[in-house]
Formats: structure tokens, C-alpha cells, sequence
């Protein structure tokens, strides 16, 4: 078996039942999913991806906010593909992919996308700086990556960091301590914004791919 499959079935097997209560019992702790949201600015007809989308919930939240988007979702996990495609219908093209090497044109048709959104993925991908980094390959000029994940914590007490480190590593989740720096190795190719929320429990970004002269 390799890698991404075996990534996939950890995931199928994490998710298989946690999927029917995944939506109620995340929204109290992963944090700024709708601030992202907020910020997208996305025009009529622009393309969204969303990697890892898992039970389609940030999809939907987009729709209704920008319902003009043409939306389109990939994650490793079939069994959480299966509440994202009950929750979306037609209202979303998605697909079982792996974030690190994925093929958008075989996928769905397009070359590239104007928006990608990134929800707390990169603490559950293995490989996350490449996942990254595809992403950021499958922009349009002008698109924009928007991230949001786990932060430092700084400033939490530590018995907090503890305790959620603890808590997060029983669904295999990492937060990804260095991710501020990784967004900004990209500056030579993107504008990157970044800011800690919460108190540093969550960092919030955007890489923008600069357009062509």
C-alpha cells in the first residue's frame, strides 16, 4: 500500500463514524473558519477549491455567502467525501484526492483556481509543507491560498497548550508551529498576510499568487 493510501484508510478509519457529529463538535474549537470565510472576496464566477474539504461545511458556509462561486472539493478520506456530497448536491464538484499531488484538470476540468481554501488541514496532512506548495502551484495569477489553522498559542497558558495538544493528537492532528515561516519561504512569488487570532489560537493567512505584468 502506499503512502496516500495509507493515509487515506487512517483517515476513512478516523472518520467513518466521527463524521455524522463532525460538524457540531468542531465548531467550538476550530476557530476562524468563518473570519476566512469573510475575507474571501470572491467575485461572480470565480473558482473555489477547497482541499481537504472533509464533511463540506466551509463549501456550503461559501456558497451562501458568495453564491455566484463555482465550487470545487477534494479530500483523502471517501467516508468524509460522502457527507460532503449529501451536504453540497449538485451545488459542488467534488473528488477523492491527495492535497500533495493532485491534478486539477483530470479532476474537474479546470486548469486553475482563483480561490483555495485551506481550513485545518495543514495539522492533518503528513507532508504539509508540499501540500502547501501544491496548492499554491494551482492558482491563478491573482489567486489567492487562504489558510487558517491551529496557531502558537502564545498567548494561552501552557497547561491549555498541553491539554489540546493531547486532545488534537487522538484524531492525529499536528499543529504546524513553523507554518508562519513556511507561508512567508513564498514570498518571492506571492504577497503573504498573516495574523494570530484569538490569542495566538489560531493563525490566519493569505498567499497571492502576483499577476503577470
Amino acid at each position: 500500500m502506499t503512502h496516500t493510501a495509507d493515509h487515506g484508510a487512517l483517515m476513512d478509519q478516523v472518520y467513518r463514524h466521527q463524521r455524522r457529529f463532525y460538524d457540531v463538535t468542531r465548531k467550538y474549537y476550530l476557530l476562524g473558519r468563518d473570519h476566512l470565510i469573510d475575507r474571501m472576496d470572491v467575485q461572480p464566477g470565480q473558482r473555489v477549491l477547497e482541499v481537504a474539504c472533509g464533511t463540506g461545511r466551509n463549501l456550503a458556509a461559501i456558497k451562501r455567502r458568495y453564491p455566484q462561486a463555482q465550487l470545487f472539493g477534494l479530500d483523502i478520506s471517501e467516508q468524509m467525501l460522502l457527507s460532503a456530497r449529501a451536504k453540497l448536491g449538485p451545488g459542488a464538484a467534488l473528488a477523492k484526492a491527495d492535497a500533495c499531488a493532485f491534478d486539477p484538470r483530470a479532476l474537474f476540468g479546470v486548469v486553475a483556481f482563483d480561490h483555495i481554501v485551506m481550513s485545518y488541514s495543514l495539522s492533518m496532512i503528513p507532508d504539509w509543507q508540499g501540500a502547501l506548495d501544491e496548492a499554491f502551484s494551482h492558482l491563478a495569477p491573482g489567486g489567492t491560498v487562504h489558510i487558517v489553522d491551529f496557531g502558537d498559542q502564545a498567548g494561552l497558558p501552557r497547561w491549555f497548550r498541553r491539554g489540546l495538544l493531547a486532545w488534537l493528537a487522538k484524531f492525529h492532528v499536528t499543529p504546524r508551529w513553523t507554518l508562519p515561516a513556511e507561508m512567508a519561504r513564498h514570498v518571492s512569488g506571492a504577497e503573504v498576510r498573516q495574523a494570530a487570532l484569538y490569542r495566538g489560537y489560531t493563525v490566519y493567512g493569505t498567499l497571492t499568487r502576483r499577476s503577470v505584468a
